[in-house]
């Protein structure tokens, strides 16, 4: 049995001359033979095939070798080089990568409701409204490398200022918004509340599917000044935009 599951001969070159065709058959039952040259491995014949099959093979390697990266601890520049070679969705947390999951149709349809108010809201300021995918880099006190994570939504009040030579974002925004699913749910509510608390942060929402509620909490000094949950028919109200409010009948459709 060969290392790839499939099973495996090895003749010489002159025996391959004498049973081509034997060998052919042996190889198209999907195995494969090594010929040798002078006691030395020379050539492997494996099945044909195309370039549709190559290129899904090539697809699964690949994502399995992304796939190995979770939970692993690297540092920020190995995280920044393995996130800006791979496909996949991924997060760095206190020296953690955390790899992400597609948002479900309710997740999504959450999120275009609260863009839409947000956005409505900031027409003609300064401060934008951003959606994920974008990697937004929270520096906490005293820790050299920020982490790195990827906020359902967020507002921030410093993009023209925040910049840098990359085109990256590296301010902190105003205000968060994770929407919890069942495999985010412990991460949003502690871990990433933490790391949104310690980076300077104002504002967190967290919003939940299940219950239908939105918790907010308010940061003040790297501490938390309050928190409030609307539910039913209440509009969650921000203490850091004045007349920014979510009817929650808007949020969850």
């Amino acid at each position: 049995m060969s290392e790839n599951g499939k099973y495996s001969k090895t003749i010489t070159a002159t025996e391959l001359k004498k049973n081509l065709g034997k060998y052919l058959d042996y190889v198209n039952d999907n195995n494969e033979v090594i010929i040798t040259k002078n006691g030395e491995k020379a050539v492997r014949m494996t099945p044909y095939l195309s370039d549709y099959d190559r290129y899904y093979l090539m697809q699964v390697k690949e994502q399995a070798l992304d796939y190995r990266y979770e939970g692993k601890k690297v540092s920020y520049e190995e995280f920044m080089d393995i996130s800006e070679k791979s496909e996949l969705r991924m997060e760095f947390i206190n020296g953690e990568i955390l790899l992400l999951g597609s948002p479900s149709l309710e997740h999504q349809a959450i999120s275009g409701s609260l863009y839409l108010i947000f956005s409505h809201f900031l027409k003609g300021k300064k401060c934008r409204v951003f959606y994920a995918p974008f990697d937004v880099h929270f520096f906490k006190p005293e820790i050299k490398d920020p982490d790195v994570c990827q906020p359902d939504l967020f507002i921030a009040c410093d993009i023209e200022e925040k910049l840098n030579a990359k085109g990256r974002y590296m301010g902190t925004p105003a205000l968060v918004v994770e929407i919890l699913s069942p495999g985010t749910r412990s991460r949003d509510m502690a871990i990433k509340l933490n790391t949104y608390m310690l980076s300077g942060v104002s504002e967190y929402w967290v919003v939940d599917p299940m219950q239908k509620t939105i918790m907010i909490y308010v940061f003040q000094n790297l501490k938390i000044d309050s928190f409030q949950i609307y539910r039913n028919d209440e509009a969650a109200a921000s203490r850091t935009f004045d007349g920014l409010a979510a009817p929650l009948g808007e949020v969850f459709l």
